[in-house]
């Protein structure tokens, strides 16, 4: 990400004051602009691969380094491994009948394959990624397809279609700890970053259980589109996005209040979605007109769109947001998407100081960031001098408690070092009046800033 060093910001403070020294009556920022993203990028991901892989390919997950992708073939009943910086399969390892969804534990050890058709009612295979072996198979419910793994990697959701219940197996073991009803005809299944609740879509009824993983109850039901397929959560876990693959929409669920906030139309029957790990994106397979849809979540649009392989199913997102691996069941392919880089929101930087104090009588220095930025620190200046240490910026906002020691005209500047996905940017100078006594009140004065 680009971003301004410390020393760059101080550097900067220093011209600015140089600049106001010499009779400057303005002092240029390090970054103008306004708060929010720059020219849309994500039109332009583009595929630079494709894998042929079995027949009919459905699931796929990476494994947490992204060195590895791992596709269901349903019709071939095995699971392509495919080395993700050939993109070439490495290995096949063959499961139960018709396996569906998978997930990879957060470790990378083992891969969970639900296999729809195995056994007496369903199988979930596991795999050891080490041999890429199978070395266990445990008895699942009616028709298995949805599989998400807790943050911990204790335990494992699978979804099972025709029961209409969800089996928690315990990892350590591979037994099924618990058995949990919901909605009717449960597809897809995710578990939140912080591994507190698991939504799952139940396509039957247009809805989505929220799961406590704490107790395994079903504490909220969640009115969504027609027929719910599957459900994605943003790394800070407070949005999920449903793909509703019989209106041809997402549904945006505040994960705070489990209500649905916002409703994004999409291709033509949307099956399966993934978010970037900035949560920037939301990446959605149209399963009949071979596309992917990319949504800006800062917005909820649609800012691009991918041609795939033929009836796209399932996608899954590297953690660096470089890659979207999606599998094409028709044409038993794995379309390699390059996702282009979302670019830095830029940020302009004020300061809001009393326009008058007494020296030695402490006062509040607060520096406002536009695009309201957590994360990234302020430094102070009093001409090119620093003012305390860094102030760390949350909401937008560094406040720093400082009290002048001369009376006099104080040029005051706040740097903004920038922080993941914001660029650094410099206030204007502004000048802090210090009177020897009670020439002030110590109150906020005016705001400056560019």
């Amino acid at each position: 990400m680009n971003r301004h060093s410390g020393f760059r910001g101080f550097l900067e403070a220093w011209r600015c004051t140089r600049r106001l020294l010499f009779g400057s009556t303005a002092v240029v920022a390090m970054v103008v602009g306004t708060a929010g993203v720059g020219a849309v990028t994500a039109s332009a991901d583009t595929v630079i691969g494709t894998v042929p892989v079995g027949d009919a390919p459905e699931g796929v997950a990476l494994s947490p380094d992204g060195a590895r992708a791992y596709v269901a073939d349903s019709k071939s009943n095995r699971v392509s491994v495919i080395d993700t910086v050939s993109n070439i399969v490495i290995a096949t390892v063959p499961v139960g009948t018709t396996p569906q969804g998978l997930a990879v534990t957060p470790d990378g050890s083992r891969v969970y394959v639900a296999n729809a058709y195995s056994g007496l009612l369903g199988e979930v295979s596991v795999i050891d990624t080490a041999d890429n072996t199978v070395v266990a198979t445990i008895p699942a419910g009616i028709i298995p397809e949805g599989v998400a793994a807790t943050p911990d990697g204790n335990f494992v959701y699978v979804t099972n279609n025709f029961s209409n219940d969800v089996y928690v197996i315990g990892t350590a073991d591979n037994i099924v700890a618990t058995t949990l009803s919901v909605g009717g005809r449960p597809q897809g299944v995710v578990v939140t970053p912080n591994g507190k609740f698991a939504y799952v879509t139940n396509s039957k009824d247009n809805t989505v259980s929220v799961i406590d993983t704490g107790t395994n109850d079903v504490v909220g039901t969640v009115q969504v589109g027609a027929s719910p397929h599957d459900v994605a959560v943003t790394q800070d876990g407070s949005r999920a996005y449903v793909t509703n693959s019989k209106d041809n929409t997402v549904s945006v669920i505040d994960t705070g209040t489990n209500d649905v906030v916002g409703t994004v139309q999409v291709g033509a029957s949307p099956h399966d979605v993934a978010v970037t790990q900035d949560g920037s994106r939301a990446y959605v397979t149209n399963s009949k007109d071979n596309t992917v849809s990319v949504i800006d979540t800062g917005t909820n649009d649609v800012v691009g769109t991918v041609q795939v392989g033929a009836s796209p199913h399932d996608v899954a997102v590297t953690q660096d947001g470089s890659r979207a691996y999606v599998t094409n069941s028709e044409n038993n392919t794995v379309s390699v998407i390059e996702i282009t880089a979302t670019p830095d929101v830029e940020t302009t930087t004020r300061v809001s100081r009393p326009t008058t104090t007494v020296k030695g009588v402490a006062v509040d220095l607060t520096a406002m960031v536009s695009g309201n930025p957590s994360g990234g620190t302020v430094q102070f200046f009093d001409g090119v001098i620093l003012i305390g240490d860094p102030v760390r910026v949350t909401d937008g906002r560094a406040t720093l408690s400082h009290a002048f020691t001369e009376a006099g005209d104080h040029p005051i500047t706040a740097v903004y070092s920038g922080t993941e996905g914001f660029l650094g940017s410099t206030s204007q100078v502004v000048t802090a009046v210090v009177t020897d006594d009670g020439g002030g009140a110590g109150s906020a004065g005016g705001v400056f800033g560019s």
